[in-house]
């Protein structure tokens, strides 16, 4: 077995980071993950992507040449943290060269924080994101692969001996020399899907109310069928990624705030439209790997509904 290229840390295994696991694996990568702490689906999960497990974050910096934060919103800083907290550990100034790519949906605020909790560290901070879905093999032998964008002083490709090859095979555009460009583009792309996908469903589920949607989808198809296409996608997609959605609004809410000049009101909205499936339909219990429900537009609508009848009773 020829010796790895380089040893790559990811935090943490969810859909995309498996897959980035299994698309660096095939391009001989050895890739690496912290499960302490963690469930056993999240264990199994990184094992059928042949992660290797580590028992601490220490151990993650050691071996790694590259660590990938790919993590719900939320936790965006606090992984960070983690890693900077491990170092303390090591009990002298850690010197071998490590960075850290933050591939995470935040804003360009959140991703400067993030790069200043680094600054009095070793570890070269990368702001990025990734555009599009996990990656995935094709029959082919070729791969279907997210945009990593990424910014910052440092390129990924220049300053590590497999950078080159690193960045090739993960599709990576370095965009800007500063912090904030990379992690502003996701917020910017993520706010037309995303937003489109939270207008869907009140529409869809307005007219599942109404008894019209039959005839909606029917003068979507003849009328504007791209985004009856990408309407009927988003719905059936979103369910098990809610959740990690809600927080996701709040940083394109900042992002639009401060770098746009808008009121956060819009998408401080549509993170409560993703609170509300994620709590309080069916919906909110969908996992990516065993999906059962919300298959179809129409059964998202439904569901949604439901949640909705639901509510309104409780008021009354």
């Amino acid at each position: 077995m020829a010796t790895p290229l380089a040893t790559v840390g990811i935090a943490s295994i969810g859909e995309m980071g498996a897959g980035i696991a299994k698309l660096l694996n095939a391009h001989n990568y050895k890739v690496i993950t912290n499960v302490s702490g963690r469930s056993e689906s999240t264990c199994e999960r990184a094992r059928s992507a042949s992660v290797e497990l580590v028992e601490s974050d220490k151990k993650l910096i050691e071996k790694s040449d590259y660590i990938l934060s790919i993590v719900p919103p939320r936790d965006a800083f606090s992984t960070a943290h983690r890693i900077t907290s491990a170092l303390s550990s090591f009990g002298k100034p850690y010197e071998k060269l490590l960075y850290y790519v933050d591939l995470n949906a935040i804003s360009p605020a959140t991703a400067t924080k993030i790069a200043e909790s680094f600054s009095n560290t070793m570890i070269r901070f990368v702001d990025g994101g990734i555009i599009g879905g996990a990656p995935k093999h094709i029959n082919d032998g070729t791969w279907s692969k997210p945009s990593l964008v990424v910014s910052g002083p440092d390129r990924l490709d220049a300053l590590h001996n497999s950078g080159a090859h690193f960045v090739e095979t993960l599709n990576i555009k370095h965009i800007a020399p500063t912090i904030g460009p990379a992690s502003g583009l996701k917020m910017c792309f993520a706010s037309t899907t995303k937003g489109l996908t939270a207008i869907a469903i009140q529409s869809f589920t307005t007219a599942h109310r109404l008894g019209v949607l039959d005839e909606l989808q029917s003068h979507l198809k003849q009328y504007s069928p791209k985004i009856g296409e990408l309407t009927t996608k988003g719905l059936v997609g979103m369910p098990p990624k809610a959740y990690r959605w809600v927080d996701e609004m709040k940083e394109i809410a900042e992002t639009m705030r401060a770098e746009g000049g808008f009121e956060k009101d819009l998408f401080t909205s549509v993170g409560e439209i993703y609170r509300f499936v994620a709590n309080e339909t069916e919906l909110g219990a969908e996992k990516t790997e065993s999906r059962k429900l919300g298959m179809t537009a129409e059964d998202v609508a439904r569901l949604v509904g439901e949640g909705m009848e639901k509510k309104k009773q409780k008021v009354e």
